[in-house]
């Protein structure tokens, strides 16, 4: 880099803050209007009250952003965790989804520490340990899951075993696609193919400003018409409290711990892979850095267990520093960390304004976003990618994905690293 570029670098903190308020600020409502529907998809479909997706994505703009080690990554839920979190509501709640949530956040803050103590270790560099070609595999795995169970609620299909018991494991959601076919509920269906068809073909768009419109937002401003034109069955609604004094409440229970190996494995994958993913978008943000500034990996994964820990609290979802949220935030010319600050409180507006918008966003909208996030990381490029690179890397990556859909993410990252 020369003189004249680093003599450019935006200043960070308060200077930062008075010579880049403007840039910063529309970049962060613009990520605003990508994170609020994603969040809430993210939250529903990890079986957490749905506001808590914006809790989570509020926490990591209005707090963590000030001692992040990186300075353009956004902070927030991923849909990379979804499987993570509702496992854990699953097993932790015994079918009590209440309870399960309730639990799930001990969990959530017991990983917290232990990023916080990964950062102070200076274990940043942990990510350098995991194959690139076992974590692309963890990843993909992960969209395989989304994908195979947000289908069926894009066609308003609630799929279950034979004793009415939900199907969640992903090889049975796929054995459950031409059964949920025949069954199809045409309106829940219209809404979810139309906000599908906006997720895959508004990336094609060329238009320089109108790219610049998040895919999200136009999928609500066309599904909540159609909900309102044709309304779908009970249950695809999204319902959730918007009042937020009633929403910040302690909701943390730790007797989770009374499970030892469920609530150990699940505080392990939490740190562990939001870890690994978090380390993974800090240093792709890097790349996309028009000034090549390079981020405190240890201070950011500190930044992130604190905010971990401060989520779990307000019944939020477990955060990391998330890649499509970050790319669309360089994209939009942020300059400072200031721009996550902004989309943390334009969030915060949001839940302050109250606005009304209970039981008017359709899930199969919700569902067709995640698809959308899912066949991202499951893309066939991704296979083509890795195979380039040799066949022992494609065996790597084959296995990690077949041990993970066929147990769990620990055990799939585990056999890829092995």
């Amino acid at each position: 880099m020369n003189k004249q570029n680093i003599q450019h670098i935006p200043s960070d903190g308060l200077r930062g803050l008075r010579e880049h308020a403007a840039a910063d600020g529309l970049s962060g409502f613009l990520v605003f209007l990508l994170a609020l529907p994603l969040s809430l998809g993210i939250a529903r479909a990890s079986d957490f009250p749905p506001i808590m997706g914006l809790i989570t994505a509020m926490i990591g703009g209005l707090f963590v952003s000030f001692f992040a080690g990186s300075r353009l990554s956004i902070k927030g839920p991923a849909a990379g965790l979804i499987v993570i979190v509702a496992g854990a509501v699953a097993e932790l709640g015994h079918g009590d989804t209440t309870l399960g949530w309730q639990l799930t956040l001990g969990a959530i803050a017991a990983a917290g520490v232990l990023q916080i103590m990964f950062g102070f270790l200076r274990l940043g560099t942990l990510v350098d340990f995991f194959p690139l070609s076992a974590v692309h595999g963890m990843l993909a795995a992960i969209g395989i899951i989304i994908v195979s169970k947000q289908l069926h609620v894009l066609l308003g299909v609630n799929p279950a075993d034979a004793h009415g018991k939900p199907l969640v494991e992903p090889f049975a959601l796929i054995g459950a696609l031409p059964d949920t076919f025949q069954h199809i509920k045409p309106k829940a269906a219209l809404i979810g193919m139309v906000s599908l068809l906006i997720v895959l073909l508004w990336p094609r768009v060329k238009h320089p400003v109108l790219r610049r419109i998040p895919s999200p937002l136009l999928v609500l401003a066309a599904a909540i018409p159609l909900a309102m034109a044709f309304p779908p069955g009970p249950g695809q609604l999204v319902h959730f409290d918007h009042n937020l004094a009633e929403t910040l409440q302690v909701n943390i229970r730790f007797d989770g711990l009374l499970q030892p190996w469920v609530f150990t494995k699940y505080v392990i994958m939490f740190a562990l892979v939001g870890s690994l993913e978090s380390l993974l978008t800090v240093k792709a943000t890097d790349l996309l850095d028009p000034w090549h500034r390079k981020s405190d990996a240890n201070r950011d994964l500190t930044a992130v267990g604190v905010g971990n820990l401060i989520a779990s609290v307000l019944g939020g979802l477990p955060m990391i520093s998330e890649v499509a949220r970050s790319s669309a935030n360089v994209t939009n010319g942020a300059r400072t960390r200031w721009a996550n600050f902004f989309h943390g409180v334009f969030l915060l507006l949001f839940l302050l304004l109250d606005l009304q918008f209970n039981d008017l966003i359709p899930t199969p909208a919700l569902a067709a976003m995640l698809i959308g996030v899912g066949m991202k990381l499951a893309s066939p490029r991704e296979f083509g990618a890795v195979a380039k690179i040799g066949l022992e890397q494609l065996c790597i990556f084959t296995v990690t994905i077949l041990v993970t859909l066929a147990t769990d993410l620990l055990l799939g990252i585990a056999a890829g690293v092995v």
